[in-house]
Parts: C-alpha cells; sequence; structure tokens
C-alpha cells in the first residue's frame, strides 16, 4: 500500500489533542507472507491492547491491515497479502483528533492506522478511542454554543466560581455604568440650550440611544462568539464593518420616512436620521473593539464587555445625537 504526504499530514492548525495521544501501540504487527495460522497462534500467545485488526508491516511500511474477522475463518495457509486490506484508513500523528474520528467514519473504517512523517507505522486508534473523541467533541461543541470554551480557564472559572467572587467580577463593571449614567446626566445638561430650543430633540433621543445599543449588542454578541470559537478576528471585524454600515444607512432611512408621515418636520426629522446614523456606526465599533481589546487584557469578555459596551456606546450616542443637533438646527 502506499500512502501519500498528504493522508500524513496535519490537517490545517492543531486546536486540541492530537491522534498521537490515543494511539495503541502494542498491537500484532505481522509480515506479509505470515500464514493465517501463525497469526492465529500470534494472537493466542502474546496479550494486545488492540486485537480487532492486525498490521500488515514490511521495512517498516504499512502494507494493509487485516481485520479479526476476516482471519478467524481463513484457511490455515492463507496469507496475511491475501487478506489485507490495501487501502485502510491512515493518519499522521499531528492530525487534530476531531479530523482524525472524522476521518474513520467517513471512510466507514471502525479503526485508524497512524504513521509517522516518514510512514513508517506507529499504531492502531482503536474503536473505543473514536467514540471517546466523538463524544468529546460533541459535548465541547455544545459548550461552544453558549459562547464557552470549557478548556478555556477563564469561562471555566467564570462558571464555577462562588457568589462573592461573581459579584466582585461583576459590580465594577456594573460601576463603571453607574458611572456613565452621571456623565449622560451632565452631557445632556451640557446641551441644555438645544432642547429649549426644541423640544422634540427630547422625544427621540430614547429610540437613538436604543437602536444604537441593540445595534451594538448584536455586533458584541456576535464578536464574542467568535471569539470563544476562534474564529479569525480580522474577518469577523471586516464583515460585521461592512453590516454595521450598511444598518447605519437603511435604519436612518427607514425611521425618516416613517417619522415624516408621523410628524413632518423633514428638517428635524433628517437631523435625527442623521444622528442616528451617526450612533449606530458608533456602536458597532465600540462593539467589535471592546470584546477583543478585554480578552486580550485576560478578561473574560463575556462579563466585561457587556456594561462597558453599553455605557460607551450610550455616551457616545447621547454626544454624537446634540452634536448633530446643534450643528443643524
Amino acid at each position: 500500500m502506499s500512502t501519500s504526504r498528504a493522508e500524513l499530514a496535519p490537517l490545517g492548525k492543531l486546536e486540541f489533542e492530537t491522534a498521537a495521544e490515543h494511539v495503541c501501540h502494542r498491537v500484532p504487527v505481522v509480515a506479509p507472507d505470515e500464514s493465517a495460522a501463525a497469526m492465529r497462534a500470534r494472537l493466542e500467545l502474546e496479550r494486545f491492547e488492540h486485537t480487532a485488526h492486525l498490521a500488515v508491516v514490511e521495512a517498516g511500511q504499512l502494507r494493509g491491515i487485516v481485520r479479526i474477522e476476516d482471519l478467524l475463518p481463513a484457511p490455515a495457509r492463507m496469507t496475511a497479502a491475501s487478506l489485507m486490506n490495501r487501502e485502510p484508513a491512515v493518519v499522521g500523528p499531528g492530525i487534530d483528533q476531531e479530523r482524525a474520528a472524522w476521518h474513520a467514519v467517513q471512510r466507514g473504517e471502525s479503526t485508524l492506522a497512524v504513521l509517522d512523517d516518514d510512514g513508517h507505522f506507529v499504531g492502531f486508534v482503536p474503536p473505543a478511542r473514536l467514540l471517546e473523541v466523538l463524544l468529546w467533541e460533541h459535548n465541547e461543541d455544545i459548550a461552544r454554543l453558549g459562547g464557552v470554551l470549557r478548556r478555556e480557564t477563564i469561562a471555566r472559572r467564570a462558571h464555577d466560581e462562588p457568589l462573592g467572587r461573581r459579584l466582585w467580577r461583576r459590580l465594577p463593571w456594573l460601576a463603571l455604568g453607574l458611572l456613565g449614567a452621571l456623565v449622560a446626566a451632565f452631557i445632556v445638561e451640557r446641551f441644555e440650550a438645544s432642547l429649549a430650543t426644541s423640544i422634540e430633540l427630547a422625544m427621540f433621543l430614547p429610540g437613538v440611544i436604543y437602536l444604537a445599543a441593540a445595534v451594538g449588542m448584536q455586533t458584541e454578541t456576535l464578536i464574542v462568539r467568535g471569539l470563544s470559537l476562534g474564529f479569525d478576528y480580522r474577518r469577523m471585524v471586516f464583515v460585521e464593518l461592512v453590516t454595521g454600515l450598511a444598518i447605519a444607512l437603511v435604519l436612518p432611512l427607514l425611521f425618516f420616512a416613517g417619522a415624516v408621515l408621523v410628524w413632518g418636520q423633514p428638517g428635524l426629522v433628517g437631523t435625527v436620521a442623521l444622528a442616528l446614523a451617526a450612533a449606530t456606526a458608533a456602536a458597532s465599533l465600540v462593539a467589535m473593539t471592546l470584546p477583543w481589546l478585554i480578552a486580550r487584557l485576560g478578561t473574560d469578555p463575556a462579563i466585561g464587555s457587556g456594561p462597558l459596551a453599553t455605557v460607551t456606546q450610550d455616551l457616545l450616542s447621547i454626544t454624537l445625537y446634540f452634536t448633530v443637533a446643534t450643528a443643524l438646527l
């Protein structure tokens, strides 16, 4: 059997355990010309970790695999070469364990032969290990759906920590939000003259803050989930940047059309629409940046980015809203 280098090479970046972690080395190894009687005698005399398959090896190179169900009824003089599967499922030791298990599933095999970089036979990954890997990866995928990597130390600590520790981790972020509320009141006070000129500005302010926060929350959720899954951050930012700009165009247009129809005053409504566009665009940028920054600082972004992003987005929304209104009205 010839094995290509493509079959042996690791398939992309390794994420967790590799196939080498699950190899059984003490397995029956026979020569191509060894008879069925001799192979059966070998199984009776020696104890192996895995006996469901026999490796047919010549000069260190794997030539094929003989299944125990083919060996037991075979005539005594039949050789391993005539019984073996010449194209078994093989992987390199550095391949990710999940990819290795799925390779066996796709090939319809119950075991995997592991070869080193030179094509020499190392051992078998038995069926029990393959099932264990598939179950482990399944449970990990379920954990990922919740935005938590089970093996991520910070996330696991946040999940298991006692009540006092949880309060200590969360309250500083919420206190920062409380400080932001006070700053927001100060900003509104600074633009009191604008509110006195057009009281309608106060009527639209809550809607602008809510929409900007909603856009930021959507973006932030996707970024945090992407970081937990190990997605490429630059690609995520590009996609969310394009999406955020599109939202910053569509939402103000929808608002302008509906608000003019109900209240008239196209000048005022147009000003609010521009402020809404600026606020939603800023919210998207904040939501893309903060989770990454918090994760880089070694803090769980699922806990820290929410309160910090909310207060930052709200302050930016209020500032941009009154800045645009003051400049245009």
